[in-house]
């Protein structure tokens, strides 16, 4: 779901990468929430706080809420910059970078949390909305803005353009892509649901706490890697047949 970029990409590869991340992306929401009541997957709130806060000469305290900001912010730009470095050696996937430093914050914040009391709830806050800044980037950039899975605003948006124009088939007469980018905008909705009713259980009632992010980020690991392990176990069983085919004429010929 990661390997194939750019025109090589088809709706089942944007289907594949938007459940996974819009699942972790449920996950993080949830576990961020419950541990620092704060949302950690999107800065709409915190933009309209910021602006309040502003209005209302509270410039410390609306200070945070820009630092959220500008967290999402600096992943978005983090990731898109790696991403545009490396994109010139073909040999490489360019999105195993961010994925890898998204993985190595969440596993970090959980880890911190079981040896030390978390002070400073506003830093884990920043550190999530980075890591989800760098989340929407990546997934943007590989989808060619087809998916994005941190925030559900624009998402329910375009979902509801599109089922609307289920009524005038005459204007919108390609009806199966239609239909296809409203199974994926349904797809990443449920998913982002699943991974908050997963991320909501493994917290409160698994008592995992802040441990549920590890969860998060082995998901994601798997993701990045499923492409290569399926190519090599696909290349093994090849080899294994041709192999017993072989063996078969052999015996054959005698």
């Amino acid at each position: 779901m990661f390997r194939h970029q750019g025109k090589s990409r088809t709706l089942k590869h944007n289907l594949q990468i938007a459940t996974v991340l819009s699942f972790v992306a449920g996950i993080v929401n949830v576990t961020g929430f419950l541990s620092i009541e704060q949302l950690t997957t999107n800065v709409t709130g915190h933009f309209a706080l910021f602006i309040y806060d502003v209005a209302n000469f509270k410039f410390w305290k609306g200070t945070i809420y820009f630092l959220y900001i500008f967290s999402f912010l600096f992943g978005s730009f983090l990731s898109s910059f790696l991403i545009e470095k490396f994109r010139a050696n073909k040999k490489l996937n360019v999105f195993v970078l961010p994925t890898i430093i998204e993985c190595l914050i969440l596993v970090s914040i959980a880890l911190l949390s079981n040896v030390m009391e978390m002070e400073y709830p506003d830093a884990i806050a920043c550190m999530l909305l980075f890591a989800m800044g760098l989340q929407n980037s990546y997934v943007t950039k590989i989808s060619n803005a087809v998916v994005r899975t941190t925030h559900l605003t624009g998402l329910f948006t375009d979902l509801g353009i599109e089922l609307s124009q289920l009524f005038f088939p005459k204007l919108h007469p390609n009806r199966k892509k239609l239909k296809s980018t409203i199974q994926l905008r349904i797809s990443i909705i449920l998913f982002f649901f699943g991974g908050g009713l997963m991320g909501g259980f493994l917290y409160s009632r698994a008592d995992l706490k802040l441990n549920t992010l590890i969860i998060a980020a082995v998901i994601l690991l798997i993701s990045l890697f499923y492409d290569d392990i399926r190519y090599r176990l696909i290349k093994v069983k090849r080899k294994y047949n041709q192999k017993k085919s072989g063996k078969h004429k052999h015996a054959f010929r005698r």
